[in-house]
């Protein structure tokens, strides 16, 4: 496992990461129902098969469901291992009490990055909850203040601000959207770029090909890659070394309940990025069109 440094926190954090929204909520294209999240020990042993794996960083958040909870329960040991990164919903009173709640929840002193939770039309950063944040900062509940966004303008902007240490986006192989200009500002700005979403919610994998057909035009250009890829059972690995073919990001999501799929993840990376003519394939394929790179405005049928 390679480890970057995290622009101004100064944080070595691995450059893969494990996000954790499945182990607290159903999450993910399903079929026959195995989108279903696993059983706390099953999560459990996750949690530690992804840190004796070299995996130090842990993306979380309130709205995870039971995720926090979780990882609180079966790291408590391990604090000391790992890099924990958790969000808090907008709002000035409401950040204040949630940080709180992730404490405990964590069973934690401090969580090392807090991370402001935008809504998916919020494109300006929210002074109100960054000021709570703030101060939560100076009481010693978080070391770090980040902002998870939805989109290149959101996540231009929040580069763009001053305020966060961190950005956390949706980074793909066809979600390409913050390279030409949020990337090269954090990296100019020394702010820490967490990708999410490499794989589009499991959309460049296999599964792409269970999308309801309300989603042809995704369907249409994850089938062009999976060609370049030579098969749909190869788009993970093409998804992941596209995304970790660059400085930035600093850290690649990997949002599994499967240490299988944590095991390929990690053997996608050490094969290095994909060559020039594969990146440039990759990137003749265009899809712009936020109905379709945002999970969030997918229509379920």
């Amino acid at each position: 496992m390679r480890y970057k440094r995290l622009g101004r926190t100064n944080l070595n954090i691995s450059e893969l990461s494990l996000g954790t929204v499945e182990l607290g909520l159903d999450y993910g294209i399903s079929h026959n129902g195995d989108a279903r999240r696993p059983s706390e020990i099953d999560a459990a042993r996750l949690l530690h098969f992804a840190l004796d794996r070299g995996i130090n960083f842990i993306d979380t958040a309130r709205a995870y469901g039971e995720a926090e909870r979780i990882i609180g329960a079966a790291l408590k040991e391990r604090r000391h291992e790992y890099v924990l990164a958790s969000k808090v919903l907008p709002g000035r009173n409401e950040a204040r009490s949630q940080v709180d709640a992730s404490l405990v929840a964590l069973r934690t002193d401090y969580v090392d990055i807090m991370m402001i939770h935008c809504r998916a039309d919020q494109v300006q950063p929210d002074r109100e909850t960054f000021e709570s944040l703030d101060r939560a900062r100076t009481e010693g509940k978080i070391r770090f203040i980040g902002a998870s966004v939805y989109g290149p303008e959101a996540a231009t902007a929040a580069v763009c601000c001053g305020w966060f240490d961190c950005v956390e986006a949706g980074y793909s192989a066809l979600d390409r959207r913050i390279e030409n200009e949020m990337l090269p500002l954090a990296e100019a700005k020394d702010i820490g770029v967490i990708a999410r979403s490499v794989l589009l919610k499991g959309a460049l994998s296999e599964r792409y090909l269970l999308l309801p057909e309300t989603l042809e035009p995704l369907k249409a250009c994850v089938a062009k890659l999976a060609q370049l890829a030579g098969s749909a059972a190869q788009l993970p690995e093409l998804a992941y070394r596209y995304a970790g073919g660059r400085r930035l990001p600093h850290s690649l999501l990997v949002g599994t309940a499967s240490p299988a799929e944590i095991d390929a993840c990690i053997g996608y990376l050490e094969r290095g990025p994909l060559s020039t003519d594969e990146m440039r394939a990759v990137r003749e394929i265009h899809l712009d069109d936020d109905r379709w790179l945002n999970p969030g405005n997918w229509p379920s049928a």
